[in-house]
């Protein structure tokens, strides 16, 4: 841990699953590493190829996020030096902003004392957040599904997916930001297309909670984003129709792309091959690989220092 007081590390994740828009999530075994300690000035120290572009100093996402914990604990924000090493790539929907929230706000919770408890640490960052899929399934790990309440909190359930379960990730070497994700959703839905996407994100939670793929299979379908998204996506059309073929439970836009993910219960190989294709096909050059599941979420990590300073 070298001199850092407290070492946190937060798992990736994938948001929506197709028909939980902005209430399902499930971790990844892709992590940001958050290193903080108290210091006579913030500084922010960035790592890796993935973090290109980002502020070091107090506009960092990470101390924004410790800022904010602090602030409703209405304790003054201490000046940190904070060092980060992230595997996740940024907008790219698999959660970079939800994993850089959790890992301020719980290497700050530890630093202070820890005002706030896990499931608290969680509602403050969905509120930062704005939606709590992503920050949810990189805090707790496995999947995530939660609703917020007319007073803004959120209720959810925890689980770990079946065990069978395999995630297949598309990762292509352009952007996508939220925003221009989110404005091409319309204002308005029919009522049918309210329906259809109440029942079918009512079907993925149970589909995952039994392990039950069949059932899986239909309610990853979509009315509500990924019909408005997918020409923002080249091969996410062909994919979600044609990826059955080749062992697919189903696919999905992750989060708000472009990233496009695969579930199967088989080997991946067949259908790592075919979604590589498709990606050639249309000429964007993308990563595809099998990410497991991450089943344990945030974990942080203090040193023996820092420990005995807390305990006492």
């Amino acid at each position: 841990m070298n001199d850092y007081e407290v070492v946190v590390k937060v798992p990736a994740s994938t948001a929506n699953l197709g028909s939980g828009f902005d209430s399902i999530g499930m971790a990844l075994q892709r992590y940001t590493t958050v290193k903080m300690k108290l210091a006579n000035q913030t500084k922010v120290n960035l790592i890796g190829q993935h973090q290109q572009g980002l502020p070091v100093n107090k506009q960092n996402l990470i101390y924004q996020a410790a800022d904010y914990l602090c602030r409703q604990a209405e304790i003054e924000t201490p000046q940190l030096e904070i060092e980060v090493e992230s595997e996740i790539p940024l907008s790219r929907g698999l959660g970079s902003s939800g994993a850089a929230i959790i890992g301020g706000m719980v290497a700050v919770n530890t630093l202070v004392g820890t005002p706030f408890t896990k499931d608290e640490i969680f509602q403050l960052a969905s509120e930062l957040e704005g939606h709590p899929d992503n920050v949810g399934a990189s805090l707790f790990g496995g999947v995530l599904v939660a609703a917020k309440n007319k007073e803004n909190k959120f209720t959810y359930v925890n689980f770990p997916p079946p065990e069978q379960l395999k995630v297949v990730v598309s990762i292509p070497d352009y952007e996508l930001q939220t925003m221009e994700a989110r404005g091409v959703l319309p204002e308005q839905y029919s009522r049918e297309d309210a329906v259809y996407a109440l029942s079918h994100a009512a079907l993925l939670s149970a589909a995952l909670m039994r392990g039950d793929f069949k059932a899986m299979g239909e309610a990853l379908n979509d009315q509500i984003h990924q019909p408005y998204r997918k020409h923002l996506i080249p091969g996410f059309e062909e994919i979600l129709e044609n990826g059955k073929n080749y062992g697919a439970i189903g696919a999905a836009i992750s989060g708000a792309g472009p990233t496009i993910i695969a579930f199967t219960s088989q080997s991946s190989e067949r259908l790592i091959l075919y979604i590589k294709q498709v990606m050639e096909k249309y000429n964007v050059n993308a990563q595809t690989i099998e990410i497991p599941i991450d089943y344990n979420g945030v974990v942080c990590k203090i040193n023996e220092r820092t420990f005995e300073k807390l305990k006492n």
